[in-house]
Order: C-alpha cells, then sequence, then structure tokens
C-alpha cells in the first residue's frame, strides 16, 4: 500500500456537508486524471445501491459512496462502503457486512460490534490501497466524540489506516448555516487525538449566504489558535442536484418554476430509498412535498408511497395518522398513487410474516386494498441491478408503454397477483409492477433517475447526475484554495 495517498472528510457534526465535498472532490480529482476512489468505513443509512462484491455476487452500499463512485468514474463497490447499518427502530439496526445482511452481528450490542466490524473495513480499505492513487474518505458524525474513541473506527480508524498507507491529509467542514462553526472547528481540532491533529490541513465553512468578507476576524483567530488555515468559504446552493444523505426530509417544497404538479411523497418512520425521487424536484413545474400528515395531503396530485425498513410498522404508522383512509380517498377519486418496494407491499390486500422476518410477526395483516396483491416475507434478500421494460400501462400512467428503465431491487418480500394486472416487468419476464386503475405500484427502485421515465411522464429532461458531479466539482475548484487543493490532491508541483 505504500504511496497511496489518502484525503480524509472530517465534518464538526452529522448534515455538516461531508457526502457532497467527498463526492465533489472525487469529481475534482478525476478530471485533474487522478485515480481516486471513494471510502466510507461505515455509514447508517436506508439509503441503499445494489453494487458488486469484491469476492463476486451483489451487495448493497450507502448511496452516498454509490455517487461518490461514480463522481471519481469508477465502478461501485461494497469495498468503498463495507458497513452499512440500516437503521430499524430508534435502538436497532441491521448490520450490512460486505454488503449483506449479517443477522448475528445485528443482535450483538454495539460496541461489542466493532472488534468484528473494523477489521472487516480495514480489508476493504486495504484492498482499494492496492489499486487506486487517492483514496477520498468520508468520516462519520464528528471525529470528536471522546465517549467512543476507543471504538471509532470510521473517523479515527479509517484516517490511521490511511497514514500507514501513504500521505495523508484531512479536511473538516462545519454547516456555518446552523451558527458556531468556529466554536465547532476549534472543539474538534482540540479534541483530536494527538496523533492525528496534525492531519487537519483545513477548514471548510459549508453554506454561507452572504458576504466572506464579513467573516473576518474570524478565521485569523482560528488559524492562530490552531494552526490550521481557512481552506475555503463555500455558498449554500440548493440546486446542487445530489440527493443529500443527512436531512432529507424536511417541511419545506422543492421545485422550481410556476407549480403545476403537487407530488406528495409519504415520510413514516421507517422509510428508505428516499433519494430516488429527489429527480422530480427538478422537473419543471413539479413540486415535490414530504408528508406527515393528512392536512399535508390537501392538494396533492399524486400520493406516493416510498420504500419501508419496517413495512408492517410503516403501514400501522399510515392508520395512526389517518393517511390510509386519505390516500384511499384519493385513489377512489382516481388521481394517481404510486408505491415504490415496501409502499407497493403496503398498495397491497394482505402482508404474511408469520416468523417476524420484516418486524413484528403477523399473518394476513391487511393492506390499503388498493391493488390486488399478497405478499408474503422470507429471510432471504433480493438485491440485484433491474432492467425493465412497461408493458401496457393505462392512464394516467400511459405514457409510460414501452419504456425501458434501469433501476435496482433491494427487497424481503415475494408478491403474488390475485388478478392479471402486472404492467412492469424484468428481462427475465418475471413481473415487478402492477396497476389497478389510477393506482401503480413497483418493486423497481430509481426509476426517476431514468430520463426516459421523465420524458415520459413529463416530457421534461433533468440535469443528469453526471452534470452534477461537474457542478459540485466547479463549486470546490473555485472556492477552495487552489494552492492547498492541489496540494491536497497531491498535484502540489504541477
Amino acid at each position: 500500500m505504500s504511496g497511496t495517498r489518502s484525503l480524509v472528510v472530517w465534518g464538526t457534526s452529522s448534515g455538516a456537508g461531508k457526502s457532497w465535498l467527498a463526492t465533489a472532490l472525487c469529481r475534482s480529482a478525476a478530471r485533474r486524471g487522478i485515480d481516486v476512489v471513494p471510502f466510507k468505513a461505515q455509514n447508517m443509512s436506508n439509503n441503499a445501491r445494489v453494487v458488486p462484491r469484491h469476492d463476486g455476487g451483489l451487495g448493497e452500499i450507502g448511496s452516498a459512496q454509490y455517487f461518490q463512485a461514480l463522481a471519481a468514474r469508477v465502478p461501485p463497490g461494497t469495498d468503498m462502503n463495507p458497513v452499512l447499518l440500516k437503521p430499524e427502530r430508534d435502538s436497532a439496526s441491521q448490520v450490512v457486512l460486505h454488503g449483506r445482511v449479517d443477522a448475528a452481528l445485528s443482535r450483538r450490542p454495539w460496541r461489542e460490534r466493532s472488534a468484528r466490524l473494523a477489521p472487516a473495513a480495514h480489508e476493504a480499505f486495504a484492498r482499494l490501497a492496492t489499486r487506486h492513487e487517492l483514496i477520498v474518505i468520508e468520516g462519520a458524525g464528528s471525529p470528536a466524540e471522546i465517549n467512543l474513541a476507543a471504538q471509532d473506527y470510521v473517523n479515527l480508524g479509517s484516517a490511521r489506516w490511511a497514514q500507514a498507507a501513504g500521505a495523508t491529509a484531512a479536511l473538516l467542514v462545519s454547516d456555518i448555516d446552523r451558527g458556531g462553526s468556529f466554536a465547532h472547528c476549534y472543539g474538534t481540532w482540540a479534541l483530536l487525538p494527538e496523533d492525528l491533529r496534525g492531519l487537519l490541513a483545513g477548514f471548510v465553512l459549508n453554506r454561507f449566504r452572504g458576504d466572506a468578507a464579513l467573516l473576518a476576524p474570524g478565521p485569523q483567530q482560528l488559524q492562530q489558535l490552531t494552526g490550521v488555515p481557512l481552506a475555503g468559504v463555500v455558498p449554500l446552493r440548493r440546486d446542487h442536484g445530489l440527493p443529500e444523505e443527512d436531512g432529507l426530509f424536511d417541511d419545506g417544497a422543492r421545485g422550481s418554476g410556476p407549480a403545476r404538479l403537487r407530488v406528495a411523497v409519504v415520510a413514516p418512520p421507517h422509510l428508505s430509498n428516499l433519494d430516488e425521487f429527489l429527480p422530480l424536484a427538478r422537473v419543471p413545474g413539479v413540486r415535490l412535498h414530504w408528508v406527515r400528515g393528512v392536512a399535508q395531503l390537501e392538494g396533492a396530485d399524486w400520493i406516493v408511497l416510498p420504500g419501508s425498513k419496517q413495512v408492517g410498522g410503516d403501514l400501522a404508522w399510515l392508520r395512526e395518522q389517518g393517511l390510509d383512509a386519505a390516500i384511499q380517498r384519493h385513489a377512489a377519486a382516481g388521481r394517481p398513487v404510486l408505491g415504490v418496494c415496501g409502499g407497493l407491499q403496503m398498495l397491497g390486500r394482505t402482508l404474511h410474516d408469520p416468523q417476524g422476518f420484516d418486524g413484528e410477526p403477523v399473518q394476513g395483516l391487511p393492506g390499503l386494498g388498493l391493488l390486488p396483491l399478497a405478499t408474503h416475507f422470507a429471510a432471504a434478500k433480493r438485491l440485484r441491478a433491474a432492467e425493465v421494460r412497461f408493458a401496457a400501462p393505462t392512464a394516467p400512467w400511459a405514457g409510460l408503454q414501452g419504456v425501458h428503465a434501469t433501476g435496482y431491487e433491494i427487497r424481503c418480500g415475494q408478491t403474488q397477483a390475485d388478478l392479471p394486472c402486472a404492467v412492469l416487468h424484468d428481462t427475465a419476464g418475471q413481473a415487478i409492477g402492477w396497476q389497478a386503475g389510477s393506482v401503480l405500484g413497483c418493486y423497481a427502485h430509481g426509476l426517476f433517475e431514468s430520463s426516459a421515465v421523465l420524458q415520459a411522464l413529463f416530457g421534461a429532461r433533468v440535469p443528469t447526475l453526471d452534470a452534477s458531479f461537474e457542478l459540485l466539482a466547479d463549486i470546490v475548484d473555485e472556492h477552495l484554495d487552489a494552492a492547498l487543493l492541489r496540494r491536497l490532491l497531491g498535484q502540489a508541483g504541477r
């Protein structure tokens, strides 16, 4: 591994901007001709993508590392995110190790898991270090959580692995829009272990609004206290197009231009893969809303039920909020309802899970009854990329007839239809989507990331992900200190 460079992206907190900055740095490096790859030892997210495993087959990683790989122009793989924690409830999460669920580890207390997870993550890092010139390492939360330092292989351990592999430097990003960034930066620097404090090459103040000159003398005083310079001030950009891994759900509408279509995405407690709907916010005239109450459905043109990490629990939540009846009324009026994966399962007639693979054991749990489907849960998880084709959907989905698209499947349930209503098939001819009236359900995630689907439904195109990566790279190239950035990427003498 000798000679591999690493650039660590730490944050003063969750949601500070680590993911977007790591993505931007991956693209900035890639377009300079550097062989760059992303790495995050452990991610916690229910937003996941299907990718190849290092030893064959398929697995899942956090969406952030999937996008970072695309930004780096390298094929995504499980080594880029060897440990993925998928929250199931407030005090428990499913452990995905090297892309596959590890049920035994999922049952163990958090602190006891690290002894197993850290070596596995280190192995993945070592494989990347033997194949790539530069590794952009994204941390998690904050590297200054001193109560967790002994088990923190995501921030501290990864940085030490990088030091052993070759030249290493770090950036610390803080969300200045929240306030308190100078204190956050100083406090994080002060609490870093002494053997890692010297890695810190610059502070990045993210999501700044206004005149950066007004920050003086803060950056100068911070450098006097720490010896670490301000690497850059990044302005607040709401339209960069990269899905946010943290804080995706908010109360505000997303979209631009005169509103002509209001899409309400229901956001229950265990929702997953919500990032796949973000392209809708970039369609001219579409307003995207996250909904958690009946009143928020007022005036909605579409209702979308997204994926769920616990379908039975989220279905119970829908009923507690009265959203089930509101969705049924919307469908009865002939207005579009879309369910994806777990949302599809909720739209069916019954859910069968006697062994509790999805959550609490249930047998014959009534769904919303909007599709003639029955779903049975099993232990095995279906992971695959999915090439799909719409057959003959009827209004309001008739525009999708004959459309081919690429998506992905991450699911446990197997669904059967009581009536012939399949409208979406994979390349093997297997039904993975059904329609009844204005209600459409499908197992394929990621369809709104397909330009063909957006064109068929809205007659519009949106900027591609690649265009978003270019925009992010432009932002860091413009707003980070140019000489420092060249040095961090290993191009100081060029």
